[in-house]
């Protein structure tokens, strides 16, 4: 069984992006690095504030919705439940390693992981 991510992201103004990934560490180096065209790049998301591990995928992308039907208030206190100072939870998972290497090094090695939309 393939583990799956739902994950948020948010920029230093506070602006959220919440998707899901099989990858988890993989998705976070490419938003780090701003190596998907688009929203997070655009507004330079690029801290991990929240997360949850589902066993399946199917379930990982219904809860995926759930939370971007969400008004910002609720998905704030989400994050603040688990991350109250708003860390970067990926905070050395990358060690001395740039992430964009990793990134790029995980994605050869890979196959391509879901991704998904803003909020």
């Amino acid at each position: 069984m393939k583990l799956s991510y739902v994950y948020i992201m948010a920029g230093r103004s506070r602006t959220l992006y919440t998707g899901v990934s099989t990858n988890l560490q993989l998705r976070v180096a490419e938003h780090k690095r701003h190596l998907l065209p688009g929203f997070t790049s655009r507004y330079r998301i690029e801290r991990l504030v929240f997360f949850e591990t589902w066993g399946h995928i199917r379930d990982a992308i219904h809860r995926e919705k759930q939370i971007k039907g969400w008004r910002r208030s609720k998905k704030v206190a989400l994050i603040e439940s688990k991350n109250p100072t708003w860390a970067d939870m990926s905070e050395g998972w990358f060690g001395k390693t740039d992430a964009r290497a990793v990134a790029l090094e995980a994605k050869a090695d890979s196959s391509p992981s879901l991704r998904s939309g803003s909020e």
